[in-house]
């Protein structure tokens, strides 16, 4: 497949410290990709310099296998964005809102109508943006990045603001983006059960690096499973397990013991059978995208 968007040492320094360094991304044709980080790491800065916005003070970007600074008329014409917040004019209707952006770009009356539909606002689309909620708001500003129905769609946090239903529709319709419209999609998150659920591709930036890129798969390989052991004497068992040479920590009811294999397994099981230590369950915790980021990034909270 081919790059969409490619980055080369892209950098953004402020003063004496580089909000984005050396990012070189990669976004292929067709892709989800999921580009993650904790607040301040440097996502928005980076999708801003994709699309022109602010200057990078050095490296360069190739959209669509064509540098921007040459290209930007035409890239920008097969591009739609929702950065940060959605921009709108409060007393004006969703609808004359959206009028708008197509004397902009110049579609025809069907997307207009049909981009509101995908986002659920048809029948407030006469209703003033002000009246709106946070979320209609949001979905506006995701409405007016898909009239176009560009080759790439980039959005930033577009789920801020929604409920948990709402969060919902959105990330199916972002699934359904690629094959539907034949749209690649970046999107910028740090709701990272979201981003699971959704990409084919992560990017990860942590104080404006990148640090991991590639497939959700290969993400997943950084995290070697647990086994998670359940006894009704846990310390009598991990005392007994460690004379045996299998070592543990204890985490709440449960044992657990890190990247042993299932012969492994077998022997701990069978040590504390003969041992007349009662085993009341043994699981695989393979952990989520969020615990495999906060090993990678050593973070020790939340984001």
């Amino acid at each position: 497949m081919s790059e969409i968007v490619s980055t080369y040492s892209l950098s953004k320094r402020y003063g004496d410290i580089y909000a984005v360094e050396d990012v070189n991304l990669s976004v292929s044709e067709g892709d989800i990709f999921g580009f993650l980080g904790p607040n301040g790491a440097g996502k928005t800065t980076t999708l801003k310099m994709i699309l022109g916005l602010i200057g990078p003070t050095k490296g360069k970007v190739k959209v669509f296998g064509k540098d921007f600074e040459s290209n930007r008329q035409f890239i920008l014409s097969h591009t739609g964005s929702l950065i940060e917040s959605p921009s709108y004019y409060g007393h004006l209707t969703g609808l004359e809102n959206m009028r708008i952006i197509q004397k902009l770009r110049e579609l025809p009356d069907r997307n207009v109508f049909e981009a509101l539909k995908i986002v659920r606002l048809e029948k407030h689309k006469d209703r003033k943006v002000n009246q709106y909620s946070l979320g209609m708001k949001q979905r506006l500003g995701i409405a007016m990045a898909l009239a176009s129905f560009p080759k790439l769609l980039i959005l930033d946090e577009p789920t801020n603001g929604l409920d948990p239903a709402g969060i919902s529709e959105i990330r199916e319709l972002i699934k359904s983006l690629p094959s539907r419209y034949d749209m690649t999609v970046l999107i910028s998150s740090h709701l990272l059960s979201e981003i699971e659920q959704i990409a084919t591709s992560v990017g990860i930036i942590n104080n404006g690096k990148m640090i991991f890129q590639g497939s959700m798969k290969e993400l997943k390989k950084k995290k070697h499973p647990k086994i998670k052991i359940k006894t009704r004497a846990n310390l009598l068992a991990q005392k007994l397990l460690a004379d045996r040479g299998f070592y543990s920590t204890l985490d709440g009811d449960f044992l657990i013991f890190e990247d042993i294999k299932d012969e492994q397994v077998v022997k701990i099981n069978r040590n504390l059978i003969e041992s007349n230590i009662d085993v009341l369950r043994i699981e695989e915790d393979r952990g989520n995208l969020e615990s495999i980021f906060l090993d990678i990034t050593g973070k020790g909270g939340s984001l």
